[in-house]
């Protein structure tokens, strides 16, 4: 059986999760997690994160209050990415978008917001 220690974490020990809303499917946001991130996620059952900005853990909603109550974590096929299913509490973005991903790339390649 393979576990936290098999998963593809960059030479940062980094590994990218993705967060999606179990009501809607709607993709949330992105960000990086260190197998430490991952098994607070798995025991305490909201997301962790791994500040890339700050250096440091990131408890999601520790400061906006928006927590993500983690439902499941999926592994790529790949065990190079993860997937949070989650019930988000207000938005995921810090713009206060519900999701980070509101903006679109046109046909010229510029971004536009929705």
């Amino acid at each position: 059986m393979s576990g936290l220690d098999d998963l593809k974490y960059n030479d940062d020990g980094l590994i990218p999760v993705v967060a999606q809303d179990v009501e809607t499917g709607q993709v949330l946001m992105q960000a990086y997690a260190k197998k430490e991130q991952l098994q607070k996620t798995l025991e305490k059952g909201t997301a962790h994160y791994f500040s890339r900005s700050r250096n440091k853990e990131w408890h999601k909603g520790e400061t906006s209050g928006h927590f993500q109550k983690v439902e499941q974590v999926k592994v790529d096929c790949d065990n190079d990415c993860i997937l949070y299913i989650v019930r988000q509490e207000g938005s995921a973005c810090h713009t206060g978008k519900f999701s980070c991903f509101y903006r679109s790339l046109d046909k010229k390649g510029d971004i536009i917001d929705e």
